[in-house]
């Protein structure tokens, strides 16, 4: 049977890993991307990898009637992932309209769609950022949620919100949220990886460009905070993992008779340091950073990492990759990248 599993958002960080790991496992992704967080070129290395072109739509997932085409082209869709959202913190600070329209408006569009025409295994692309603040540092799932302390946050918070409530009045849908910790690393064969829009909001591209010098240095924001070296402590988890882990949700999905709205943490299930990022980097590399030690950032979190119990149980799933591979690939996929101008 030809499983199709529509993807949006399916050319961008995790996006793209996630339709080489549903192609690795036989299914057929469709992808549909407007490309605004992604490269069409993307396409084009996806298919050097699994030896399959996948089918592209290049199109906004807010406009019904282009989405609605492309669900109409396929006899049976076995299921969606919903990643296409916008994703900076900051930027998400500064126009909280745009991440509100598009984040929550793609979302309520997709699924309309998904749910008039039966597609019954959803699978969601959430963030640890629903936990917010926390006094123990190793998350599980029934840790509450609490107040987000940026639009892009609260979008995820709202989006759980909108998969739940249609979830529970469908006939067929049967949904999964699936909650990231950090996502770092690219793929083994250094053909795709993460591309940041202008300065980098994430560690490792902003260590990878250092690192290249495309930015002059690296400012680690703090050293007093309450853990072993001073600095933030999160749980970094390689992106060819996570995508896999897609694939074990759509498999866990399709096994379940009774209709079900489930939520599962994704990541290593142990914290990394900044600085030992940074050492780590340094050591698998063979290069050395410039870096400096800066004021604490406002509203970072002092540690956070996942209890992955449920995962490994529920899905069957585990990380197979050390944070020490996701940071090779990430260097061998950054020296791949034309040098792109500091901004």
């Amino acid at each position: 049977m030809n499983k199709i599993v529509v993807v949006t958002g399916g050319a961008g960080y995790i996006g793209s890993h996630t339709v080489v790991a549903l192609s690795d496992a036989g299914y057929t992704p469709v992808i549909i991307d407007d490309f605004r967080n992604a490269q069409p070129w993307i396409i084009d290395r996806i298919e050097q990898i699994t030896g399959h072109r996948p089918a592209v739509f290049d199109i906004d997932c807010q406009d019904e009637v282009k989405v609605a085409k492309v669900f109409d082209q396929y006899e049976t869709i076995f299921g969606l992932i919903h990643f296409a959202a916008d994703k900076a913190v900051g930027e998400s600070v500064n126009n909280p309209l745009k991440y509100y329209q598009n984040n929550i408006g793609s979302l309520c569009t997709v699924l309309k769609v998904a749910e008039e025409r039966g597609v019954r295994n959803i699978v969601f692309s959430s963030s640890c950022t629903v936990y917010g603040a926390v006094s123990d540092p190793v998350v599980t799932e029934n840790h509450p949620v609490k107040a987000a302390m940026s639009p892009y946050g609260d979008t995820k918070i709202t989006c759980e919100k909108i998969v739940r409530f249609t979830q529970a009045v469908s006939d067929s849908m049967t949904a999964i949220l699936l909650r990231y910790f950090n996502p770092i690393g690219a793929h083994p064969t250094a053909l795709i990886g993460e591309l940041p829009q202008g300065i980098p909001n994430n560690l490792v591209p902003y260590i990878a460009q250092t690192a290249k010098g495309v930015r002059e240095k690296l400012t680690v924001f703090g050293n007093d905070y309450n853990t072993p070296d001073g600095t933030n402590i999160r749980d970094y988890i390689h992106v060819v993992d996570l995508a896999k882990a897609h694939v074990s949700a759509l498999a866990y999905l399709s096994s379940k008779e009774k209709q079900i709205c489930d939520i599962v943490n994704l990541g290593s299930g142990h914290g990394t340091s900044v600085l030992e990022i940074i050492e780590s980097f340094e050591k698998v590399n063979d290069l050395k950073l410039n870096y400096e030690i800066g004021p604490r950032r406002p509203g970072d979190v002092e540690q956070i990492y996942a209890d992955a119990s449920k995962a490994k149980n529920l899905l069957g799933w585990t990380c197979e990759y050390e944070v020490e591979d996701a940071l090779k690939h990430a260097w061998e996929w950054e020296k791949t990248i034309e040098k792109m101008e500091t901004k």
